[in-house]
């Protein structure tokens, strides 16, 4: 079975979760199946839902409670059960109950619409159901343990983005030869991928056909090299519930969301836009000077008492005064920015001062990974890269594209940041590795983005996009009209074109609407799914070779004979 998982660090170490374990479960196989009843909210349950985001109702904690109960505790809704919380009744798959029910939700999705939906018809047996959660709980708490040693820091904003840019770059067009060009074959040559080969060709069926296999192959092999690699021997060795698992995640998770939906166009600009509609909400005042107003006449403005005269040298009186007082204001509020800037910085670089170095916390991941990637070096600040070397800031530069659009700017920032890296004087190096800004930076990651209290959220944010009315999207999902397509990409353009200043649009010498369709002509990348299937499998690749590093040194055969099971 699993082993016990060490301490996570103070960082990605969620609130703890409750006394029941795995042994408190209740999903055994002499539990007999009744019916669902009506069932009373957990503890869990109660927890009032947040306003602040429009969401529906599946996906707030009261529903998403009774969803899972449904799906996965029906056997259990009997006497005592029903008022117990789920984590009594399910066993645990992470440390957190917050991000236990999200996980269970997505379970439960897969389990209604791939298990239920043909052995609900054989028997009313719920075992079977029980031992494929037991199976996703065993993978869950193995990657929870391997996640603990791996250092997202370079993950997130180093080896991702890079693999971004590439496909940003790739998408341009490159410079065409005579004769016929076809995008994604030139695509293909610089990005290849073995799931994704021969290109499709419209005119040659025999291609889309091969292309697909090769796809449905690729998918199974790596949950199969997954499983062997997570799961304990005796649930290894039970061909029959591994290959139904393994057909579970290739074609329900895989398949159909992540290399499906996920990966077309439309898509991608709908969740861009509520992703940004969502920032608005954060960061926007809830009640803005129109919403509250506050009727500063007098009583005999108010009944109309009053002259026409007089009026209006209260009302030129109030413009003059208007004017004064926005530009008063305006310089308070940028002086009081400038003041809690300026504070949290001074705060924030004597907090990361205080912190270990970073070479040494990241030399600490490394030597307990998996496979002891620290035996390559003994030195591993010598092989460390600065956060502010990171390929995010290339990510960035090459989104604005700055190098075509501001060239003096992207070279202006190209220069400052060598210096801060890599300058001639030693004093000057606070951006190298354990360098006074390199640390501030990393205490600014591990504190605020490598939070486990944004997992919940983000789980139920993908869950909501990704499986929507808490079902599997289809096998071919219905996608829009070209006319609607078209509809969406302006909406999105529109969206992020207000996230820019209109003091930065005015100073590059562009309107409001020129930005708008700047953004639009950028989210034309997007359109293709073939290209960018290419993007999501290669960052499922790397997600899971550096969470699961055997599977970069081992195919899945070697997995399986050095466990004992022949396949």
């Amino acid at each position: 079975m699993t082993q016990p998982l060490l301490r996570p660090p103070t960082t990605l170490q969620p609130r703890p979760k409750a006394n029941p374990t795995f042994s408190s479960c209740s999903l055994d196989t002499q539990t007999p199946f009744r019916t669902p009843q009506p069932s009373r909210p957990s503890s869990e349950a109660r927890q009032p839902v947040s306003r602040r985001s429009p969401r529906n109702d599946n996906a707030s904690v009261r529903a998403t409670t009774a969803f899972v109960r449904r799906v996965l505790c029906s056997q259990n809704t009997s006497g005592g059960n029903q008022t117990r919380p789920i984590e009594e009744l399910l066993p645990p798959l992470t440390s957190s109950n917050d991000v236990d029910l999200q996980l269970y939700a997505i379970i439960a999705i897969i389990v209604k619409d791939c298990v239920h939906s043909w052995y609900g018809k054989i028997t009313s047996d719920q075992t079977f159901v029980g031992e494929v959660v037991r199976i996703f709980a065993h993978c869950t708490l193995g990657l929870e343990g391997r996640l603990r040693k791996v250092d997202l820091e370079s993950l997130l904003f180093d080896e991702i983005p890079g693999i971004v840019e590439n496909h940003i770059l790739g998408n341009h067009d490159p410079v065409r030869t005579s004769g016929p060009f076809n995008p994604r074959a030139a695509y293909h040559e610089l990005n290849p991928h073995p799931a994704l080969s021969p290109v499709p060709d419209p005119c040659l069926e025999s291609t889309t056909t091969q292309q697909s296999k090769n796809e449905a192959d690729y998918r199974q092999l790596l949950v199969q090299g997954v499983l062997a690699v997570l799961l304990p021997t005796e649930d290894l060795e039970n061909s029959c519930l591994r290959t139904l698992v393994a057909d579970v995640v290739a074609e329900a998770i895989l398949g159909r969301s992540i290399g499906g939906r996920a990966c077309e166009g439309w898509f991608i600009w709908t969740s861009v836009t509520k992703l940004v509609e969502a920032v608005k909400a954060q960061v926007n005042p809830r009640a803005t000077g129109e919403e509250i107003e506050v009727d500063t006449r007098s009583r005999l403005e108010r009944f109309g008492l009053l002259s026409e005269r007089g009026e209006d040298t209260r009302s030129s009186k109030d413009g003059r005064r208007s004017a004064f007082s926005e530009i008063f204001w305006r310089l308070l509020q940028y002086g009081y920015l400038t003041i809690i800037t300026v504070q949290s910085i001074i705060v924030g670089l004597f907090a990361a001062s205080s912190e270990p170095r970073r070479s040494s916390w990241s030399a600490k991941h490394t030597a307990d990974s998996p496979m002891g990637i620290a035996k390559a070096t003994d030195a591993p600040a010598a092989v460390l890269r600065p956060i502010l070397g990171f390929r995010i800031f290339a990510l960035l530069s090459t989104l604005l594209d700055l190098s075509f659009r501001m060239p003096w700017l992207s070279g202006s920032l190209a220069l400052l940041q060598q210096h801060l890296i890599a300058s001639p004087v030693m004093m000057l190096r606070v951006g190298a590795v354990d360098g006074l800004l390199d640390q501030y930076l990393h205490h600014l990651v591990t504190g605020h983005v490598l939070n486990a209290s944004h997992l919940p959220s983000l789980l139920s944010a993908m869950r909501t996009n990704l499986f929507p009315r808490n079902a599997l999207p289809p096998p071919a999902p219905e996608a829009p009209t070209p006319e609607q397509q078209t509809v969406l990409k302006r909406h999105c353009a529109e969206s992020l074109a207000a996230l820019f200043p209109e003091v930065l649009g005015r100073a590059a010498g562009l309107s409001r609407e020129d930005v708008v369709r700047e953004v639009e002509s950028e989210l034309d990348i997007w359109s293709d799914a073939y290209l960018n299937k290419h993007l999501a499998y290669q960052l499922v690749d790397l997600v899971v070779v550096r969470v699961l590093p055997e599977l970069g040194e081992k195919g899945v055969r070697e997995l399986m004979e050095a466990r004992g099971i022949a396949m």
